[in-house]
């Protein structure tokens, strides 16, 4: 089941927290989009199975057109595919534009909401309002949307976990299928960062970070949410395809600048900037670079993405070792050294009936050093 991702990294400002490939220059969108297409048709063979989810993300996928929507997914072809997902700015979404992308073959939204209060918005830089982010899930399930998925933040400068909270509840009172939520990251050369730096913002607590991370998962449980991935929420049946095969394995191609390919062992990515991007696929000479990913690479790739979902890494009674290239759902974790016992007995780390370990809410809060302890040199 292989995914194609293509990005769109045109933006009308930039949120003061991204550090994702984006541009303002919005007067090259259609150039953009025909080398989006020539490279489209350049690659279509190179997943070597059929497409079968397709993801528009950025950026801001709904500074196109529908239109040129339409044609990029006329390129790329639909009739395999299951869940074609696009990422939206609700400041973006009209009632005509939402059916007009839906016509265009779009099954499944991803609105980047981040929080319904307006102060918030603002001192994160995003350009909609509270009342825009309710008015686009809405226009959306008029328009006969069924797979909807809203972006929120927590851990925000001023955030409050009352506000937090109040948060929670409106996404949950939006009757949306799918929630991703992220503590908001200082990445170095972000307006935010510096702003953080300078004294003009103060960030969350460590503690209040991870309350409000518990709290989120509490309440979404409790809404009859499953808790599939570390920052992604869905009920039953709404898990998203696309980013599934992101951390199970499965190959995926990567379209438009500094878009990220995984085929065969191989990780190769596009140039991070529009003119080197343009030009070269203008003058068919577009410089992608790779790496070739080795046993140790996979075997290390197989614990740092299986710990990120509820399916968790499978034991062995016989461990494998790296050179085995491991299977996300079937290979046995090697653990040479007592480390999965000791994880599970400090109550990072749950092992299953059926020998599935799973990090556990107190782990969830560690992930990052529980992968690296697990992993092999």
């Amino acid at each position: 089941m292989a995914g194609l991702y293509v990005h769109i990294p045109f933006c009308k400002r930039r949120c003061l927290y991204c550090d994702f490939f984006s541009t303002t220059l919005l007067e090259r969108r259609e150039e953009y989009v025909q080398a989006v297409l020539q490279e489209i048709n350049n690659r279509r063979e190179e997943a070597g199975e059929p497409i079968r989810t397709i993801y528009i993300g950025g950026g801001t996928p709904s500074m196109l057109t529908a239109e040129q929507i339409r044609t990029i997914l006329a390129a790329i072809g639909t009739k395999d595919a299951k869940e074609i997902t696009m990422e939206t700015n609700p400041g973006d979404l009209t009632s005509e534009y939402l059916h007009a992308i839906r016509r265009a073959g779009i099954n499944r939204l991803s609105i980047g909401i981040q929080s319904f209060k307006d102060e918030l918005l603002q001192l994160i830089g995003r350009r909609h309002t509270a009342t825009q982010a309710i008015n686009a899930v809405h226009m959306a399930q008029e328009a006969g949307f069924d797979n909807i998925s809203i972006d929120l933040m927590y851990a925000l400068p001023t955030q409050t976990m009352t506000l937090w909270e109040e948060d929670i509840e409106s996404a949950l009172r939006m009757n949306i299928q799918h929630i991703s939520c992220y503590g908001l990251m200082y990445e170095d050369g972000t307006a935010l960062s510096h702003m953080r730096d300078t004294g003009d913002i103060e960030p969350i607590d460590e503690d209040t970070e991870n309350k409000m991370y518990d709290v989120l998962c509490c309440r979404l449980k409790q809404a009859g949410f499953t808790h599939y991935e570390v920052s992604n929420f869905a009920l039953p049946g709404y898990e998203a395809k696309h980013n599934s095969s992101y951390w199970n394995g499965t190959p995926y191609v990567g379209i438009g600048a500094g878009a990220h390919s995984y085929v065969g062992h191989t990780r190769s990515w596009n140039p991070n900037e529009i003119d080197a991007y343009i030009n070269g696929i203008k003058q068919s000479n577009l410089v992608r670079e790779s790496e070739q990913l080795s046993d140790t690479d996979l075997y290390n790739e197989h614990i740092m993405l299986g710990l990120r979902t509820c399916q968790g890494i499978y034991v062995d009674k016989t461990p494998i070792k790296p050179r085995q290239n491991p299977d996300p759902l079937t290979s046995g974790l090697r653990d040479d050294n007592g480390t999965i016992a000791r994880l599970c007995g400090e109550g990072l780390l749950r092992l299953t009936e059926d020998r599935r370990i799973v990090a556990t809410q107190k782990g969830l809060h560690v992930l990052n050093s529980i992968i690296t302890e697990l992993m092999t040199e």
